[in-house]
Protein backbone atom coordinates (compact mmCIF):
# COMPACT_ATOMS: atom_id res chain seq x y z
CA UNK A 1 0.00 0.00 0.00
CA UNK A 2 2.53 2.54 1.34
CA UNK A 3 4.89 1.32 -2.37
CA UNK A 4 1.49 2.50 -4.63
CA UNK A 5 1.32 6.01 -1.98
CA UNK A 6 4.89 6.41 -2.94
CA UNK A 7 4.08 6.08 -7.22
CA UNK A 8 1.28 8.48 -7.03
CA UNK A 9 3.28 10.52 -5.00
CA UNK A 10 6.41 10.67 -7.60
CA UNK A 11 3.62 10.75 -10.24
CA UNK A 12 1.50 14.01 -9.07
CA UNK A 13 5.12 15.61 -8.58
CA UNK A 14 6.26 14.95 -12.42
CA UNK A 15 2.45 16.35 -13.38
CA UNK A 16 2.82 19.43 -10.92
CA UNK A 17 6.70 19.81 -12.34
CA UNK A 18 5.42 20.08 -16.26
CA UNK A 19 2.66 22.09 -15.47
CA UNK A 20 4.51 24.93 -13.92
CA UNK A 21 7.37 24.38 -16.29
CA UNK A 22 4.76 24.96 -19.02
CA UNK A 23 3.95 27.97 -17.23
CA UNK A 24 7.19 29.49 -16.33
CA UNK A 25 8.14 29.27 -20.57
CA UNK A 26 4.79 30.65 -21.50
CA UNK A 27 5.06 33.84 -19.00
CA UNK A 28 9.07 34.34 -19.19
CA UNK A 29 9.76 33.97 -22.75
CA UNK A 30 12.94 34.99 -22.08
CA UNK A 31 13.37 31.49 -20.47
CA UNK A 32 12.33 29.86 -24.44
CA UNK A 33 15.84 31.73 -25.53
CA UNK A 34 18.22 30.20 -23.77
CA UNK A 35 18.52 32.91 -20.90
CA UNK A 36 19.21 31.52 -17.44
CA UNK A 37 16.48 32.43 -14.76
CA UNK A 38 19.11 34.30 -12.76
CA UNK A 39 19.93 36.45 -15.30
CA UNK A 40 15.82 36.75 -16.42
CA UNK A 41 15.53 37.88 -12.38
CA UNK A 42 18.00 40.31 -12.03
CA UNK A 43 17.55 41.97 -15.96
CA UNK A 44 14.34 41.32 -17.34
CA UNK A 45 12.22 42.25 -14.54
CA UNK A 46 14.02 45.27 -13.59
CA UNK A 47 11.31 47.07 -15.36
CA UNK A 48 14.10 48.78 -17.83
CA UNK A 49 13.51 48.25 -21.96
CA UNK A 50 16.71 46.35 -23.69
CA UNK A 51 19.55 48.13 -24.28
CA UNK A 52 19.89 49.35 -27.74
CA UNK A 53 23.77 48.86 -28.35
CA UNK A 54 25.67 48.37 -32.10
CA UNK A 55 28.05 46.48 -30.48
CA UNK A 56 26.81 43.16 -32.91
CA UNK A 57 27.74 45.62 -36.02
CA UNK A 58 30.57 46.99 -35.07
CA UNK A 59 32.14 43.43 -33.76
CA UNK A 60 31.57 42.54 -36.99
CA UNK A 61 33.35 45.49 -38.76
CA UNK A 62 35.74 46.86 -36.74
CA UNK A 63 38.26 44.26 -36.70
CA UNK A 64 39.00 44.87 -40.28
CA UNK A 65 39.97 48.86 -40.11
CA UNK A 66 43.19 49.62 -39.66
CA UNK A 67 45.58 52.45 -38.77
CA UNK A 68 47.85 53.68 -41.82
CA UNK A 69 51.24 55.05 -41.49
CA UNK A 70 52.51 56.71 -44.05
CA UNK A 71 56.41 57.85 -44.38
CA UNK A 72 58.02 59.97 -46.59
CA UNK A 73 61.18 61.78 -47.40
CA UNK A 74 61.76 65.09 -48.22
CA UNK A 75 64.30 67.89 -48.36
CA UNK A 76 64.08 70.63 -45.70
CA UNK A 77 63.44 74.07 -47.03
CA UNK A 78 64.28 75.73 -44.29
CA UNK A 79 67.51 76.92 -42.09
CA UNK A 80 69.31 73.98 -43.07
CA UNK A 81 68.31 73.11 -47.28
CA UNK A 82 69.55 69.79 -48.62
CA UNK A 83 68.98 67.93 -45.56
CA UNK A 84 66.53 65.06 -45.87
CA UNK A 85 64.04 64.99 -42.76
CA UNK A 86 61.12 62.77 -42.61
CA UNK A 87 57.61 63.37 -42.90
CA UNK A 88 54.95 60.74 -41.58
CA UNK A 89 50.67 60.75 -42.04
CA UNK A 90 48.07 59.53 -40.58
CA UNK A 91 45.04 57.65 -41.87
CA UNK A 92 42.75 54.70 -42.20
CA UNK A 93 42.48 51.49 -44.50
CA UNK A 94 39.57 48.83 -44.57
CA UNK A 95 40.18 45.20 -45.42
CA UNK A 96 38.02 43.93 -48.48
CA UNK A 97 39.52 41.09 -49.57
CA UNK A 98 41.20 37.60 -47.64
CA UNK A 99 44.45 37.88 -50.27
CA UNK A 100 45.09 41.40 -48.57
CA UNK A 101 43.37 43.75 -50.37
CA UNK A 102 42.94 47.37 -48.82
CA UNK A 103 41.10 50.47 -50.02
CA UNK A 104 42.54 53.91 -47.97
CA UNK A 105 42.13 57.44 -49.52
CA UNK A 106 44.79 58.81 -52.17
CA UNK A 107 45.55 61.68 -50.05
CA UNK A 108 46.61 59.21 -46.90
CA UNK A 109 49.63 57.65 -48.86
CA UNK A 110 50.34 60.30 -51.67
CA UNK A 111 53.77 60.53 -52.14
CA UNK A 112 54.78 57.97 -49.44
CA UNK A 113 57.90 55.84 -49.69
CA UNK A 114 56.98 53.58 -47.69
CA UNK A 115 53.33 52.49 -45.87
CA UNK A 116 53.73 50.44 -42.70
CA UNK A 117 49.38 49.04 -41.79
CA UNK A 118 48.58 48.18 -38.22
CA UNK A 119 45.87 45.59 -38.06
CA UNK A 120 43.19 45.71 -34.90
CA UNK A 121 45.15 42.30 -33.69
CA UNK A 122 48.39 43.83 -32.87
CA UNK A 123 50.47 43.39 -36.14
CA UNK A 124 52.07 46.24 -38.16
CA UNK A 125 52.60 45.47 -42.17
CA UNK A 126 54.30 46.57 -44.62
CA UNK A 127 52.07 47.42 -47.22
CA UNK A 128 52.64 48.55 -51.10
CA UNK A 129 50.54 50.64 -53.40
CA UNK A 130 48.51 49.05 -55.99
CA UNK A 131 47.52 52.01 -58.13
CA UNK A 132 45.20 54.87 -57.59
CA UNK A 133 42.53 57.05 -58.68
CA UNK A 134 42.68 61.34 -58.05
CA UNK A 135 39.31 61.74 -59.20
CA UNK A 136 37.77 59.26 -56.07
CA UNK A 137 40.41 60.06 -53.87
CA UNK A 138 40.90 56.22 -53.37
CA UNK A 139 44.29 53.86 -53.38
CA UNK A 140 44.55 50.23 -53.00
CA UNK A 141 46.94 48.97 -51.35
CA UNK A 142 48.33 44.96 -50.91
CA UNK A 143 49.65 43.77 -48.05
CA UNK A 144 50.64 39.82 -47.19
CA UNK A 145 49.22 38.23 -44.01
CA UNK A 146 47.32 35.44 -42.90
CA UNK A 147 43.91 35.64 -41.24
CA UNK A 148 42.81 38.86 -42.23
CA UNK A 149 39.69 39.96 -40.96
CA UNK A 150 37.36 41.18 -43.80
CA UNK A 151 35.05 43.58 -43.60
CA UNK A 152 31.31 42.60 -44.26
CA UNK A 153 30.21 43.37 -47.54
CA UNK A 154 27.23 43.25 -49.44
CA UNK A 155 26.49 43.52 -53.61
CA UNK A 156 24.16 46.25 -53.26
CA UNK A 157 24.27 48.99 -50.12
CA UNK A 158 20.88 50.57 -50.91
CA UNK A 159 21.67 53.15 -49.17
CA UNK A 160 18.97 55.88 -47.62
CA UNK A 161 18.39 59.15 -46.47
CA UNK A 162 17.72 58.51 -42.90
CA UNK A 163 19.96 55.02 -42.64
CA UNK A 164 21.53 55.18 -39.30
CA UNK A 165 25.56 55.12 -39.79
CA UNK A 166 28.82 54.27 -37.95
CA UNK A 167 32.44 55.77 -38.95
CA UNK A 168 35.30 53.79 -37.96
CA UNK A 169 38.70 55.08 -37.73
CA UNK A 170 42.00 55.92 -35.83
CA UNK A 171 41.54 59.74 -35.01
CA UNK A 172 44.32 61.74 -34.34
CA UNK A 173 46.14 58.45 -33.18
CA UNK A 174 44.11 57.91 -30.27
CA UNK A 175 43.34 54.31 -31.65
CA UNK A 176 40.13 52.85 -33.09
CA UNK A 177 37.27 54.84 -32.44
CA UNK A 178 33.48 55.26 -33.80
CA UNK A 179 30.96 57.85 -34.22
CA UNK A 180 27.38 57.51 -35.89
CA UNK A 181 25.03 59.60 -37.39
CA UNK A 182 22.17 59.26 -40.14
CA UNK A 183 22.53 59.79 -44.01
CA UNK A 184 21.96 63.08 -45.34
CA UNK A 185 22.77 62.35 -49.09
CA UNK A 186 22.97 59.03 -50.27
CA UNK A 187 25.47 60.00 -53.18
CA UNK A 188 26.12 58.01 -56.53
CA UNK A 189 27.85 55.17 -57.81
CA UNK A 190 28.94 55.93 -61.18
CA UNK A 191 32.25 56.81 -62.64
CA UNK A 192 32.05 59.72 -64.44
CA UNK A 193 34.47 62.73 -63.54
CA UNK A 194 32.01 64.04 -60.75
CA UNK A 195 31.94 62.17 -57.91
CA UNK A 196 28.23 62.29 -55.53
CA UNK A 197 29.91 61.34 -52.09
CA UNK A 198 27.58 60.16 -49.40
CA UNK A 199 26.79 63.03 -46.52
CA UNK A 200 27.09 62.32 -43.19
CA UNK A 201 26.73 63.79 -39.86
CA UNK A 202 29.11 61.06 -38.09
CA UNK A 203 31.96 62.88 -37.19
CA UNK A 204 35.51 62.75 -39.16
CA UNK A 205 38.54 63.97 -37.96
CA UNK A 206 41.94 63.63 -39.25
CA UNK A 207 43.28 60.40 -39.37
CA UNK A 208 39.65 59.01 -40.54
CA UNK A 209 40.49 59.59 -43.69
CA UNK A 210 40.16 56.32 -45.64
CA UNK A 211 38.61 54.19 -42.62
CA UNK A 212 34.90 52.72 -43.15
CA UNK A 213 31.69 53.75 -42.89
CA UNK A 214 28.92 50.99 -41.73
CA UNK A 215 25.22 50.61 -41.43
CA UNK A 216 23.50 49.35 -38.42
CA UNK A 217 24.58 45.71 -39.59
CA UNK A 218 28.17 46.46 -39.66
CA UNK A 219 28.23 46.41 -43.17
CA UNK A 220 30.42 48.62 -45.53
CA UNK A 221 28.33 51.22 -47.12
CA UNK A 222 31.59 53.67 -47.83
CA UNK A 223 34.76 54.82 -47.58
CA UNK A 224 35.05 57.75 -45.28
CA UNK A 225 37.16 60.77 -46.87
CA UNK A 226 36.77 64.76 -45.42
CA UNK A 227 34.84 66.83 -43.89
CA UNK A 228 33.25 70.13 -45.17
CA UNK A 229 35.39 72.95 -44.80
CA UNK A 230 34.96 76.56 -45.82
CA UNK A 231 37.34 79.82 -45.23
CA UNK A 232 36.71 82.43 -42.24
CA UNK A 233 36.58 85.75 -42.02
CA UNK A 234 40.69 85.83 -41.75
CA UNK A 235 40.82 83.53 -44.89
CA UNK A 236 41.62 80.52 -42.75
CA UNK A 237 40.30 77.33 -43.00
CA UNK A 238 37.53 75.40 -40.61
CA UNK A 239 35.84 72.46 -40.89
CA UNK A 240 31.74 72.58 -40.59
CA UNK A 241 30.17 70.26 -37.54
CA UNK A 242 27.57 67.87 -38.99
CA UNK A 243 29.24 68.06 -42.94
CA UNK A 244 31.59 65.28 -43.85
CA UNK A 245 31.62 62.32 -46.66
CA UNK A 246 32.69 58.75 -47.98
CA UNK A 247 32.55 57.25 -51.18
CA UNK A 248 29.87 55.03 -51.59
CA UNK A 249 30.63 51.85 -51.37
CA UNK A 250 29.47 50.21 -54.72
CA UNK A 251 31.70 53.17 -56.43
CA UNK A 252 35.00 51.99 -54.59
CA UNK A 253 34.72 48.20 -55.40
CA UNK A 254 34.42 49.53 -59.09
CA UNK A 255 37.60 51.83 -58.34
CA UNK A 256 39.68 48.76 -56.62
CA UNK A 257 38.33 46.16 -59.37
CA UNK A 258 39.62 48.42 -62.07
CA UNK A 259 42.98 49.21 -60.21
CA UNK A 260 43.69 45.51 -59.53
CA UNK A 261 43.28 44.34 -63.13
CA UNK A 262 44.39 47.31 -64.92
CA UNK A 263 46.47 49.08 -62.62
CA UNK A 264 44.31 52.68 -62.87
CA UNK A 265 40.35 53.31 -63.43
CA UNK A 266 39.98 53.48 -67.36
CA UNK A 267 36.73 55.97 -67.68
CA UNK A 268 35.32 56.62 -71.29
CA UNK A 269 34.83 60.27 -72.38
CA UNK A 270 32.83 62.53 -75.45
CA UNK A 271 34.20 65.90 -74.37
CA UNK A 272 30.86 67.53 -73.52
CA UNK A 273 28.99 68.55 -70.89
CA UNK A 274 24.86 69.00 -70.55
CA UNK A 275 21.90 69.81 -68.56
CA UNK A 276 18.62 68.31 -67.94
CA UNK A 277 15.76 69.47 -69.76
CA UNK A 278 12.57 70.51 -67.02
CA UNK A 279 9.52 68.88 -68.56
CA UNK A 280 10.91 67.64 -71.74
CA UNK A 281 12.93 64.42 -72.71
CA UNK A 282 17.00 64.68 -73.33
CA UNK A 283 19.74 66.42 -72.06
CA UNK A 284 20.84 70.04 -73.67
CA UNK A 285 24.88 70.05 -74.52
CA UNK A 286 25.97 73.47 -72.69
CA UNK A 287 29.53 73.16 -73.88
CA UNK A 288 31.53 70.94 -76.18
CA UNK A 289 35.18 70.37 -75.79
CA UNK A 290 37.30 71.50 -78.69
CA UNK A 291 38.64 68.44 -80.65
CA UNK A 292 36.94 66.44 -78.62
CA UNK A 293 35.31 62.88 -79.87
CA UNK A 294 31.94 64.73 -79.61
CA UNK A 295 32.89 67.67 -81.72
CA UNK A 296 34.53 65.42 -84.31
CA UNK A 297 31.24 63.13 -84.61
CA UNK A 298 29.42 66.83 -85.25
CA UNK A 299 27.71 67.18 -81.87
CA UNK A 300 27.37 71.09 -81.13
CA UNK A 301 25.97 73.68 -78.48
CA UNK A 302 22.59 73.91 -77.57
CA UNK A 303 21.82 70.66 -79.49
CA UNK A 304 19.13 68.20 -77.20
CA UNK A 305 20.78 64.53 -76.67
CA UNK A 306 17.70 62.18 -76.52
CA UNK A 307 19.36 58.92 -76.77
CA UNK A 308 22.78 56.94 -77.09
CA UNK A 309 22.53 53.54 -78.36
CA UNK A 310 18.77 54.01 -78.42
CA UNK A 311 18.69 54.71 -74.38
CA UNK A 312 16.56 57.41 -73.81
CA UNK A 313 18.42 60.25 -71.68
CA UNK A 314 16.58 61.67 -68.36
CA UNK A 315 19.47 62.68 -66.23
CA UNK A 316 22.97 64.34 -67.18
CA UNK A 317 24.91 62.68 -64.22
CA UNK A 318 23.46 59.47 -65.55
CA UNK A 319 24.32 60.15 -69.10
CA UNK A 320 27.78 61.24 -68.13
CA UNK A 321 28.29 57.89 -66.03
CA UNK A 322 27.28 56.22 -69.18
CA UNK A 323 29.89 57.11 -71.10
CA UNK A 324 32.48 56.85 -68.52
CA UNK A 325 31.73 53.26 -68.38
CA UNK A 326 31.72 52.73 -71.44
CA UNK A 327 34.99 50.76 -73.04
CA UNK A 328 36.94 53.95 -74.92
CA UNK A 329 37.13 52.92 -78.65
CA UNK A 330 33.39 52.16 -78.80
CA UNK A 331 31.26 53.71 -81.23
CA UNK A 332 27.55 54.90 -79.87
CA UNK A 333 24.78 56.55 -81.63
CA UNK A 334 24.21 59.69 -80.84
CA UNK A 335 20.19 60.69 -81.45
CA UNK A 336 20.05 64.56 -81.25
CA UNK A 337 17.54 67.30 -81.53
CA UNK A 338 18.65 70.18 -83.94
CA UNK A 339 16.49 73.16 -84.42
CA UNK A 340 13.37 70.91 -84.57
CA UNK A 341 15.13 68.01 -86.16
CA UNK A 342 15.91 64.81 -85.12
CA UNK A 343 19.81 63.85 -86.41
CA UNK A 344 21.78 60.43 -86.09
CA UNK A 345 25.85 61.22 -85.10
CA UNK A 346 28.17 58.57 -84.35
CA UNK A 347 31.09 58.66 -81.58
CA UNK A 348 33.69 57.23 -80.86
CA UNK A 349 34.64 57.12 -77.03
CA UNK A 350 37.96 58.54 -75.59
CA UNK A 351 39.61 57.67 -72.91
CA UNK A 352 39.72 60.22 -70.49
CA UNK A 353 42.82 61.79 -69.52
CA UNK A 354 44.88 59.43 -71.99
CA UNK A 355 46.77 61.64 -74.60
CA UNK A 356 44.63 62.73 -77.87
Amino acid sequence: MAGKQFIVFVIKSIVLGIVVAALMLLFMPALRNGAGFSEYLFSANNGLPPRESHYSAISRSAPAVVNIYSVSIENDTGLFRNRARERASLGSGVIMTESGYLLTCNHVVADADSIFVAVQDGRVLEAQIVGTDALTDLAVLKVDADNLHVIPQTDESNLHVGDVVMAIGNPFDLGQTITNGIVSRAGRNGLSNYVDFIQTDAVLNQGNSGGALVDSNGTLVGITNANFQVRDSRNGVRNVDGINFAVPYELAKRVMADIIQNGKVIRGQLGFVGQENRGAPGITVTAVATDSPAERAGLRKNDVLLAIDGIQLKSASKTLDMIAETVPGTTLELNISRDGENIMLSAEVAELGAAP
